[in-house]
């Protein structure tokens, strides 16, 4: 046992230690943060080339004219169909819309250009022909299309839930933004922080270190040591990024909407936009406030740190197995295929259905629980099922463990030899 410590301890501090780690440690928040204030300032903003449609109307039923939006102006044309079209053959970026004689018998739209129209410009362009065909017909049928649209009933639902102390508040767009979230951070932490534990081990054995630490530590040991210190290496860091994004993200929500909060204070005249988007603020932090964080968070890290080990002892035994990078292409899609499938599940499926039975089934299963459970953590899952998928990833923990350490301990002292996945069963068979 203080050998698996000494090996823990070498290689935590090795690795905290390296300039590295305290760049990413210090740099990946900055960055996170950096690239949403990007995306909400070019969202702002806006695209710098917005392409204008030359409509040219054949039927006469849009003389109301097209209304210009942020990705796509409009402009009405007294051209024909064929000197508007020459005009897209002498310019690259002239777009052309087409609107037949017998549009309203069921004629087609043509837009005509040199490159392909963005989804946005054609579905600006369909949404405005579907509202103003609308109102035409509504108009020859004698309706107010002006006193339709302002009767429009604005209901929202509020979510409740139901406990034993008796109300609370709930929200199911703050459950599926930390589904996403926590599916999101335990996928790219098992591949990044299970990586490393592979080829730390390719390093070791291609430099032949291995073969002085095998003389007075077990290759079980050695493995246990290596995977348990990267691990909390992992962990450290993953911490560190939470603090440092939510210290960093605080700073600068409050500089974003510092003046909007002081007009909310103050109540300024005139500033209602201002109180309108703080007050979107407020419910966010509210949707936010009904997430259960002392329940989720711990849960979190137990999944993370089960399904970090259960990998880990994988990627270890094919680190033992080859003697490169190059090498670990084929036994890398195996072990990845089941977190690759349980993150798109996810998105398209175990968010919007979280109790059905294979969202069940993808939560018990050891290697696809780390993901799908978070997932389904925040929409409420019975204690039942968290206690038997916990219980069944540490199962599996301690399965691929015994599994991977009958590998290491032969795959660590062979060189230049290609490996086959008979060849890994020859390893595990073996005896002593």
């Amino acid at each position: 046992m203080n050998k698996t410590l000494l090996v823990i301890k070498r290689e935590y501090f090795t690795r905290v230690k390296k300039k590295s780690f305290l760049l990413m440690t210090f740099l990946v928040p900055m960055l996170i943060i950096g690239m949403y204030a990007l995306m909400i300032g070019l969202a702002i903003k806006g695209g710098d080339n917005v392409p204008t449609v030359e409509v040219v109307d054949d039927s006469g039923i849009f003389a109301r004219g097209f209304k210009d939006k942020k990705s796509v102006k409009f402009e009405n044309s007294a051209k024909t169909l064929d000197q508007a079209r020459q005009k897209v053959v002498n310019n690259e970026d002239a777009f052309v819309l087409h609107i037949p004689e017998d549009i309203a018998a069921g004629g087609k739209l043509q837009l005509f250009s040199q490159k392909k129209a963005g989804i946005s410009v054609i579905s600006t362009i369909e949404d405005q022909i579907n509202e103003q065909m609308r109102n035409k017909m509504l108009e020859d049928a004698g309706i107010d299309a002006e006193t339709l649209d302002n009767i429009k009933p604005s209901f929202s639902v509020v979510s409740k839930e139901l406990t034993a102390e008796g109300e609370k508040d709930s929200s199911s767009g703050a459950a599926m933004g930390v589904a996403f979230a926590a599916a999101i951070l335990i996928y790219m932490s098992l591949f990044i922080y299970g990586v490393q534990v592979m080829r730390g081990i390719i390093e070791e054995k291609t430099s032949r270190i291995v073969e002085v630490v095998i003389s007075s530590v077990k290759p079980f040991q050695l493995m246990l040591g290596k995977i348990v210190g990267i691990g909390l290496v992992g962990l450290t860091q993953f911490l560190l990024w939470i603090i440092l994004s939510a210290s960093l993200a605080a700073v600068a929500t409050n500089m974003i909407f510092k003046d909007k909060i002081e007009a909310v204070k103050s109540n300024i005249p005139g500033q209602a936009a201002a109180v309108a988007e703080s007050n979107k603020g407020v419910d966010l932090l509210n949707a936010l406030g009904t997430v259960e964080w002392g329940y989720v968070l711990p849960l979190f890290l137990i999944f993370f740190i089960g399904g970090y080990m259960l990998y880990s002892a994988l990627f270890a035994a094919v680190g033992s197995a080859v003697d490169s990078d190059t090498e670990t292409q084929q036994f890398m899609l195996p072990i990845t295929l089941p977190l690759l499938f349980t993150y798109i599940m996810s998105f398209s499926f175990i968010v919007n259905n979280p109790d059905s039975s294979l969202s069940f089934w993808l939560s018990i299963i050891p290697f696809t629980s780390p993901i799908a459970m978070m997932v389904r953590l925040p929409f409420g899952v019975p204690f039942w099922q968290l206690s038997l998928s916990i219980a069944l990833l540490i199962g599996g923990f301690i399965l691929t463990t015994w599994v991977a350490a009958r590998i290491y301990r032969v795959g660590i002292l062979m060189y230049g030899k290609k490996v086959s996945f008979k060849e890994l069963g020859k390893w595990f068979m073996y005896k002593g």
